[in-house]
């Protein structure tokens, strides 16, 4: 009896303390190597993280909640989540009001096409005359960040897909000249698909450079500062690295900021 009444008391006990973590809700649309399939079998970088800073913390409890390219602006603003994470505030955000948490987290999109003998890293100077693969919803540096679809139709001769793997697949059955991918995806895909790595022809320059940042509202339930209280405990156990070094991400160097930093 005494040990039925001590393992109910630390069942009580443990559901007093989720009940009383304060919910956070992060938004999540599929971007890989990020977030994949976020609406029915999430996978990648985001849910691993939530997942360990549920079980590294009690005062919050982080909730993925799926959008879209084309909501996640909306979403956020009628709150039907709190934050989102790996984003840059030059990808449509301006406008938007909200604090944000530089997370010294950095990637980068390359230029990809197919290998042919005798073509080189100048086939990446020019777009002129290149049929472009692109991800719909996507801002691109070349484009001035425009990710308007009739634009990159008509100006970058880009047919729109939803998919990395689509845009790949393009390039190797030669429907398309050029894509930009995320640095961290196509080495993550190129680890699974080593086979492909003599037909793809890798930029040495950059597209753009991702800072990544968290953006978080204002009136929600975690601050920019608890947010960065929370990852600095991942930092310290050796956590966050890994999931970084994983994913094929990089340190931008110092401490994750804990000051919030106002978008208007």
């Amino acid at each position: 009896m005494t040990c039925k009444l001590l393992l109910l008391g630390a069942v009580l006990l443990a559901s007093q303390l989720v009940a009383a973590a304060q919910p956070v809700k992060v938004g999540a649309y599929h971007f890989p190597p990020y977030i994949a399939k976020p609406e029915s079998l999430p996978g990648g970088l985001l849910p691993e993280l939530l997942d360990a800073l549920n079980t590294s913390q009690e005062a919050f409890r982080f909730e993925l909640v799926p959008t879209s390219v084309t909501r996640r602006y909306r979403d956020f603003v009628h709150g039907r989540y709190d934050m989102i994470l790996f984003k840059s505030p030059n990808w449509g955000w301006q406008d938007v009001v909200a604090d944000r948490l530089d997370l010294q987290i950095t990637d980068a999109e390359v230029y990809v096409a197919h290998a042919e003998p005798g073509r080189g890293q100048e086939y990446f100077d020019s777009l002129k005359g290149k049929r472009m693969a692109l991800y719909s919803g996507y801002h691109y540096g070349f484009a001035g960040f425009n990710a308007d679809q009739d634009y990159l139709s008509s100006t970058y001769n880009a047919v729109l897909t939803y998919s990395h793997d689509s845009n790949l697949l393009m390039l190797l059955h030669r429907r398309a000249d050029l894509s930009v991918l995320p640095r961290s995806y196509l080495r993550l895909y190129l680890q699974s698909h080593p086979q492909e790595q003599a037909d793809l022809l890798v930029s040495e320059r950059t597209d753009q450079v991702y800072h990544h940042h968290a953006l978080l509202r204002r009136d929600g339930p975690i601050t920019a500062q608890q947010l960065a209280q929370a990852l600095a405990v991942l930092e310290k156990n050796g956590r966050l690295g890994e999931l970084l070094r994983r994913y094929q991400l990089q340190r931008s160097g110092g401490a994750i900021e804990e000051k919030a930093n106002p978008m208007q």
